[in-house]
């Protein structure tokens, strides 16, 4: 008996002495190859031991004995022995995986390396089903859903045995709606993305997501492109699972997640085939296990200091105006205002830096390659507060203390921009009292100074109805105005404010002209559009009176948008409008019309915005009976 005790106890001690020996190695190599490799890539501290501690989930597994007896012999049901999990903390997988969002389609198995990652900590993972928003498929708009995906994620959390979450994302509105409803639930979260898709290749030019598709679709309207070669565009922009490989919505939420510390350094532009993508999910589950630990929830990441490092990088990518309106209604989660003369004053001084489409030629590849997000922040460090926390349990300055640029043609440096300010512009004037959006990056600059005679549609069955017929009256001094396109109108919000270029001024190769609407566009869009006009037409702002033949100034540098009407010809027409009746007398679409905010404020709705310090308060479930 005391040989087979002094065996353990040398076994144990040379344990120990491994532990301590790989340690230092990995520590060692983590350092040698940091420039090229973020060390959340490598391992997330293997030895991390448990630390005792009260969870959460102990209150439907270790309550009152029948209570117990019912939710233990649930596990036991799925082929799980609760006593291999006694004092483990339970981490639920927010997966947002469907058939009906190809954006998401890997995260089946970003999910499963998630949940190896979170057994290997010493966690228990439960994957969940929630929502899925495909840009695609969804009418009119999945931003209509998304406070419906974000009321999922919020509402699963409260009612279920859960310590942390891990949150899969991809598309668009996935990554706002998951973080607006961690930011409620204030529980131990963090953020994956499912990666940018592959590049395409047409006759030896990539295909950049949304951004070919409008250029190559103004090419097929006026007849240079043959429905052939359409079709063979097609073939080629389909190429694979994952995001947009522009910087549209999605890459630039994903960036602007792991800008605000909700995901791993280094992770948000991980293509979505290459294996670093399934290892950076290893290395989330691993973590989440860690973060229930310590008990670092979202409420000390999503600061004001965070946002407002979020909106400077936002502005150095030169990413979605999107973002805007998804940054306002996270940041309002947390009860913090994000006016948007907030963004306009940060934009005047950060530089435009990020060379991608729409704004530039490059695609998330070679951004990846360039550095990525880490590489961005650390161009921009002496704008941002580098003492905020991240879900890396460091600090922003620890996360990039390492980090540079290594294609300046990618990411260029903070002293040679490509912009010295100004990628994002918000605009006022009597047409947007409370505010409207400019992206000045992929803008005409022979436009951004403009006077011009409207030409007014309606709505947006209007638009398409006359946008290329030979009658209608423009010249490419005109300014299009496109109306009941906003939050309410719709409803939804959806991005209709690209506004086509119509074909008779395509054929004569005018490319651009000022669109103004109170609607979105694609994150990979790109013209001379004002978008966000607040308050929307639906709710009698002032873009509802303008009619064709009305002059409208539009001064970017000036930030002033202009209806040039005598007002008493706008107090009459005032006095005559009559609010577009809805079809939607009932259902989640009329609930939405009936309490969505402005896009000024978010467009959340207004009983999910607290008001005050009380309305913070995440309230626990009655565990008891069902």
């Amino acid at each position: 008996m005391r040989e087979n005790s002094l065996i353990r106890g040398s076994t144990a001690f040379l344990f120990m002495l491994i532990i301590q020996r790989d340690a230092l190695f990995l520590k060692s190599l983590s350092e040698a190859i940091g420039e090229c490799v973020h060390p959340y890539l490598i391992t997330s501290n293997p030895f991390h031991m448990p630390i005792p501690m009260k969870l959460r989930s102990s209150q439907w597994f270790a309550g009152r004995e029948e209570l117990a007896f019912q939710n233990r012999s649930a596990l036991r049901a799925m082929g799980l022995n609760p006593d291999d999990y006694v004092g483990k903390p339970v981490i639920g997988i927010a997966n947002s995986w469907s058939d009906l969002n190809n954006c998401n389609g890997n995260l089946r198995d970003v999910a499963e390396a998630v949940k190896r990652g979170v057994l290997l900590e010493g966690g228990l993972p439960l994957e969940f089903p929630t929502i899925s928003l495909g840009e695609e498929f969804m009418k009119p708009s999945a931003m209509l859903y998304r406070n419906l995906m974000a009321m999922d994620v919020e509402e699963t959390l409260r009612a279920n045995p859960i310590d942390g979450v891990v949150l899969l994302c991809n598309c668009d509105k996935t990554t706002p709606a998951q973080l607006m409803a961690a930011a409620s639930a204030d529980l131990p979260a963090i953020q994956i993305n499912g990666g940018p898709r592959a590049i395409g290749q047409w006759r030896g030019n990539s295909i950049g997501s949304g951004t070919d598709l409008w250029k190559y679709s103004d090419e097929l309207r006026t007849g240079r492109l043959s429905l052939d070669e359409w079709h063979e565009i097609e073939a080629s922009y389909g190429c694979g699972v994952g995001a947009c490989n522009t910087m549209g919505t999605a890459s630039t939420m994903t960036s602007l997640s792991e800008a605000l510390g909700m995901m791993l350094p280094g992770t948000a532009s991980i293509p979505a085939t290459d294996a670093r993508r399934l290892q950076a999910a290893t290395a989330t589950g691993r973590r989440i296990v860690q973060l229930v630990r310590e008990d670092l929830r979202p409420s000390r990441i999503l600061t004001s200091h965070a946002f407002d490092n979020a909106i400077r990088v936002l502005l150095a990518l030169g990413g979605s105006t999107n973002a805007i309106v998804h940054l306002i209604a996270m940041a309002g989660r947390r009860g913090i205002r994000l006016p948007l003369s907030r963004f306009d004053e940060l934009s005047r001084t950060t530089p435009f830096l990020v060379n991608m489409m729409p704004s530039g030629r490059h695609l998330m590849d070679s951004f990846d390659s360039a550095g990525g997000v880490s590489a961005v922040m650390a161009e921009i460090r002496p704008l941002l507060d580098l003492s905020v926390m991240s879900v890396s349990g460091r600090t922003l300055g620890e996360n990039i203390a390492r980090s540079r640029s290594f294609n300046r043609d990618v990411i260029a440096s903070h002293e040679k921009p490509l912009l010295a300010g100004g990628a994002l512009a918000v605009l006022t004037g009597n047409l947007a009292p409370n505010g409207a959006i400019i992206k000045a990056s992929a803008a005409s600059p022979q436009l951004m100074k403009h006077v011009g005679r409207a030409i007014v549609f309606h709505n947006y069955q209007d638009m398409l109805d006359r946008i290329d017929s030979p009658d209608l009256p423009v010249t490419s001094e005109s300014v299009l105005v496109l109306q009941n396109a906003g939050p309410k109108g719709v409803p939804g919000f959806p991005e209709w404010g690209s506004i086509p270029v119509p074909q008779k001024l395509l054929q004569a190769g005018i490319t651009d002209l000022v669109r103004i609407s109170d609607s979105r566009m694609s994150g990979t869009a790109f013209g001379t559009v004002i978008l966000h006009i607040v308050p929307e037409a639906a709710v009698g702002g002032l873009l509802s009176l303008v009619r064709d033949g009305d002059q409208i100034e539009l001064d970017v540098d000036a930030r002033r948008l202009q209806l040039l009407v005598e007002d008493s010809e706008l107090a009459r027409r005032k006095a005559n409008w009559q609010p577009v009746a809805s079809r939607h007398l009932r259902g989640y679409p009329r609930l939405y019309i009936d309490h969505v905010l402005q896009a000024d404020e978010g467009c959340d709705f207004d009983f999910l915005r607290p008001d005050s310090e009380a309305a913070l308060e995440f309230v626990q479930p009655v565990v008891g009976r069902s």
